[in-house]
């Protein structure tokens, strides 16, 4: 079977055996059986790391599920591929060509040396930056508590710890508490943790593993290294957007959502809400209390989302800067995309298309169902169905209210068919459509066709 393949049916697999797990008694808080649709559609949600749920995973879930979410979580965010390839390279196997080739185009690069070495770091990296997560936000909650005089365990204190850095890294957006991260509204240390984490899962492991090994303080330049342009543009585009759109939060809610807190609670909110829409799915104050325009550029921003290899969604910053940086060449003449004085290959630039025309497709195909099964449900208005739509294919977790469990069946098969289309997104153009390029044998003759 062509690995391609087995990436579709690894998810596959992993969202049932996951939602078995949930169905268990022993998964529920109140020791019963949860019902299948709510047990598939929340371990869909948690392989495909976007966080869109019909439970409280804080209250309907045991400690035992809890955990079951974290292993979904974890393993939706390494990604299947990743995982079977870090263990066959404990056990000393050696990847196949194709494979290596394959994980290449699944990171957004290619010519990776030492990939096998690079898997490795991956899962380590990301168990050590939840591990530092887990610690500081150990001692953000043990002061808390300290402060406010409740009496908590310290295994509480670490579990609570750890899911949140988890959910965080893994841009998740699942949360223990009511209100997803309103909790800490007065704790900005808190919500700053937890935004770095979000920051450092969405940059992807390429970004991360580039910084780690440019070694600036070298003056020979090969044993420095360098910047590659996929880093220079990650950290760009994303300082762009992230800086423009706490600007915005600022600017439009701070006499709307933010006028109850502090000044300086007031930017550590806003910066947060302004992270969030990165595919992350937390959020401190409700959605659909914020301005309209600021949910309609939260929208732009989930169907964006993060880098590739990250734990993020969407089409990606990379390929957005490709695709907008084409259209202005075309407009301009140019038959060349150039970023930071270098050209970007044709084969780049026809995969970026590709995957910006799949996501646009697929959230037309997606808003187009959810009107047709939920068109007797007035509470469901048009803006909800597409922002929900757009949170499930970025697979960012938003939700307007209470729009996910207010779906039919019918919806929620809809929503979980668009998480799962959008978490291999990438993946999708470059696995499953993905190969080695054909060559017609017959050409046609030219002809001009008038558009426009």
């Amino acid at each position: 079977m062509k690995p391609r393949h087995l990436v579709v049916i690894g998810f596959i697999g992993a969202i049932l055996l996951g939602a078995f797990l949930l169905m268990l008694p022993v998964s529920s808080a109140s020791n019963t059986w949860m019902k299948p649709m709510d047990a598939i559609f929340t371990a869909c949600s948690a392989v495909c790391i976007t966080g869109l749920t019909v439970i409280d995973v804080g209250m309907d879930l045991s400690l035992f599920g809890q955990c079951v979410m974290l292993a979904l979580v974890q393993l939706g965010c390494v990604g299947l591929m990743t995982l079977g390839t870090f263990f066959l390279v404990l056990m000393g196997r050696r990847l196949s060509l194709s494979s290596e080739f394959s994980l290449a185009d699944a990171y957004g690069t290619s010519g990776i040396r030492g990939l096998r070495g690079l898997i490795v770091w991956v899962v380590f990296s990301m168990l050590v930056l939840e591990s530092l997560g887990t610690l500081a936000l150990h001692e953000l909650f043990e002061a808390d508590a300290e402060l406010n005089a409740i009496a908590v365990s310290d295994a509480t204190l670490w579990f609570r710890a750890y899911f949140y850095s988890v959910m965080a890294f893994c841009n998740a957006g699942f949360s223990l508490d009511p209100g997803s991260l309103a909790v800490f509204r007065a704790q900005p240390l808190v919500l700053l943790v937890m935004s770095l984490l979000v920051i450092a899962g969405g940059f992807g492991f390429l970004v991360v593993y580039n910084l780690c090994t440019f070694r600036f303080w070298r003056r020979n330049l090969v044993k420095r290294g360098r910047i590659s342009l996929h880093t220079r543009v990650v950290l760009t585009v994303s300082a762009a957007f992230l800086v423009g759109m706490f600007a915005v939060v600022l600017l439009l809610e701070w006499n709307r959502t933010l006028e109850p807190f502090p000044w300086a609670e007031k930017l550590a909110i806003g910066f947060f809400q302004a992270v969030t829409p990165r595919t992350c799915g937390f959020t401190v104050v409700p959605v659909h209390e914020m301005h309209a325009a600021t949910r309609f550029l939260s929208e732009v921003l989930m169907f964006i989302g993060a880098a590739p290899g990250g734990a993020g969604g969407g089409i990606k910053v990379t390929t957005f800067t490709v695709f907008a940086i084409t259209l202005v060449a075309i407009c301009r003449g140019r038959s060349e995309t150039v970023l930071f004085k270098r050209t970007v290959p044709e084969a780049i630039v026809r995969e970026a298309i590709v995957i910006v025309t799949f996501f646009a497709t697929l959230v037309t195909l997606g808003m187009t169902m959810l009107l047709v099964s939920e068109g007797g449900n007035e509470s469901l208005t048009f803006e909800k169905l597409l922002f929900e739509t757009v949170s499930a294919v970025s697979t960012t977790g938003l939700s307007l209210d209470v729009t996910t469990s207010s779906l039919s069946t019918a919806g929620r098969i809809v929503v979980m068919l668009c998480m799962f289309s959008g978490r291999l997104g990438a993946l999708a153009v470059v696995l499953l459509i993905g190969g080695q390029e054909s060559r017609p044998t017959i050409r046609y003759p030219r002809e001009e066709l008038v558009v426009g």
